[in-house]
């Protein structure tokens, strides 16, 4: 077996968050007279944490500072809202989480998510009891596309990089995979995160190898 270890990004992957962190953060800016438009969302925010993305809308956009903590405690609160009435288990991925188990490899989440909705997400999907180790934006200085998380999840399953697969959907989480030098599976979304599809991918990547 080539992998001691199987680390996977949460938003986009195992849970079907992307268009509820944009729903959420809309919401928290729109009293502000802030908005981001969903192509623009998806081009250059997608991915990012929640304060890298603030960041990025002061930097370039004008939003006040002092404004951050209030809009990010906001857009927490309704990201958490919206998983309440939308997050649920999806078999593929508890077949998925069991194979892995049973074939001994170790399994873990590094997210750009902060831990309270991160714990919240996958509790809600049955998810939390697979994972040896939940690596979030609050566990680390840089997070995706710096490759400080996915090393941290590495060195926490006591596995090397290049001994661990990661599954990703994001440009940003990709980057940071590769530059801690785990190999990567690029998926659109959690429909394509199944046992069938992961087993045909991880053949790929080593027939190429």
């Amino acid at each position: 077996m080539k992998y001691d270890a199987v680390v996977f990004d949460m938003d986009g992957v195992l849970i079907d968050a992307t268009d509820w962190h944009y729903e959420a953060l809309n919401q928290a800016l729109h009293p502000f007279g802030y908005s981001i438009p969903i192509n623009l969302h998806l081009e250059r925010f997608n991915g990012l944490s929640t304060k890298s993305k603030l960041e990025i809308l002061s930097s370039e956009y004008g939003l006040p500072r002092a404004l951050h903590d209030l809009i990010s405690e906001t857009k927490q609160d309704r990201t958490q809202r919206i998983a309440y009435q939308k997050c649920y288990p999806n078999p593929s991925h508890l077949i998925l989480l069991s194979r892995l188990k049973i074939l001994g490899l170790r399994t873990g989440i590094c997210t750009n998510s902060i831990r309270s909705t991160t714990e919240q997400m996958l509790g809600l999907a049955k998810l939390i009891g697979f994972m040896d180790v939940v690596v979030t934006n609050e566990d680390v200085l840089k997070t995706k596309p710096n490759p400080e998380g996915y090393l941290l999840a590495c060195k926490q399953l006591s596995v090397l990089p290049h001994k661990t697969l990661v599954v990703e959907d994001g440009k940003y989480g990709i980057e940071a995979a590769k530059k801690a030098g785990c190999d990567v599976i690029e998926v659109e979304g959690p429909h394509q995160v199944s046992i069938e599809n992961l087993s045909t991918k991880i053949f790929e990547l080593m027939s190429h190898d």
